[in-house]
């Protein structure tokens, strides 16, 4: 099974934040959305939808626990490593975006086609798409 077979099952919003919000705005826009992660866009660049990095709820508690409470009023950008973006393509195999997953302990990758975000995959959606076919998921991905 193929990330584009998940992406075609999925809403074609994508959740984004620019890079100069705060957290605060970052988790007001999670938790509108009851989602779990934003794809990070430059606030620069103008063409095409430019992902930059992922900002998740784990990097809102990151933020809180260093910072107390002023860590709501952190700029995303200073949260995200805009030089280690994972991302992967439409055609790219579940297993292999599992792996990225376990190897650099994340739970969403954006989906990047000829340098056009369109789409995220979480591992949610990854293990939901094993138990409909009927798979058997490896044990990694239970970890």
């Amino acid at each position: 099974m193929k990330v584009e077979d998940i992406l075609r099952k999925k809403t074609t919003r994508i959740a984004t934040v620019r890079m100069n919000e705060t957290v605060a705005i970052a988790a007001q826009l999670m938790r509108a959305g009851d989602i779990s992660a934003l794809v990070v866009k430059d606030v620069v660049r103008t063409e095409g939808n430019t992902a930059v990095g992922m900002f998740t709820e784990r990097d809102v508690v990151r933020a809180i626990a260093e910072h107390g409470a002023a860590g709501v009023n952190i700029k995303v950008s200073s949260l995200i490593s805009v030089q280690k973006l994972i991302s992967c393509v439409s055609t790219d195999t579940l297993e292999h975006v599992r792996h990225l997953m376990n190897t650099h302990h994340i739970r969403h990758i954006p989906v990047i086609d000829n340098h056009t975000l369109i789409g995220v995959i979480s591992i949610r959606d990854i293990s939901r798409a094993f138990d409909e076919s009927g798979a058997v998921a490896p044990e990694s991905m239970h970890a």
